[in-house]
């Protein structure tokens, strides 16, 4: 049977030993030490609050990480403030438990789907994560000609026009530049993403949901 690493995170060291002992006595977890949280699949954070501390070393958890993916983190907690959300995301968290009602088997098989590439917020961060979004897309990104894909708006219209097959100059043409610059819009794009050819630059953004 194959098993999930999980290292634990929880100051509180009575909340550490309970959640240990759940994690511990479950056969498809392994729970890794804490010299060796670098080999972790998921982290689970236990705790009242969460704030930079938690941050801090969710942060440093990733950078030490061996895997090839991104450590993804469970936190569990009863007080989670509305406007860390992205920063939470940002440092890994993949799912967020209410710590008076969840049960032990609720937080293995979050665990479990956590380690399998699933999520799951509230349904109420859920939908203040939807408005972040798009604060942060109206107020922040657009000014700047960014999307949340990462690529400028040019870039972004210059792949949605070359996946409908049109070449350079017709898509110079469509979108009113010069077919230098529709070549160096491309490169720039390709030489940031590592992408060596115009199909593959196609594809990135297309498995990115950039088109």
């Amino acid at each position: 049977m194959s098993q999930t690493a999980v290292a634990l995170h929880a100051t509180d060291p009575m909340t550490g030993l309970g959640a240990a002992s759940i994690l511990g006595a479950d056969k498809r977890l392994k729970v890794v030490t804490d010299t060796d949280v670098a080999a972790a699949e998921v982290i689970v954070v236990v705790e009242e609050s969460i704030g930079e501390g938690v941050f801090a070393f969710l942060r440093e958890a990733r950078a030490a990480s061996r895997l090839e993916s991104q450590v993804r983190c469970v936190i569990v907690t009863d007080h989670f403030r509305p406007e860390v959300l992205l920063t939470a995301i940002e440092c890994g968290m993949a799912a967020l438990l209410r710590q008076s009602s969840t049960t032990g088997e609720e937080l293995v098989q979050t665990i479990l789907a956590v380690g399998q590439g699933a999520a799951y917020l509230p349904p109420e961060l859920q939908g203040n994560l939807l408005t972040q979004l798009d604060s942060l897309q109206r107020h922040m990104l657009e000014p700047v000609g960014l999307t949340l894909s990462g690529m400028s708006v040019r870039e972004r219209d210059v792949l949605r026009l070359l996946a409908d097959g049109h070449d350079t100059e017709e898509i110079a043409t469509m979108l009113a530049y010069s077919g230098g610059t529709v070549k160096n819009v491309l490169h720039g794009l390709m030489s940031r993403c590592g992408l060596n050819s115009r199909a593959h630059a196609v594809a990135f953004a297309l498995r990115s949901g950039a088109i």
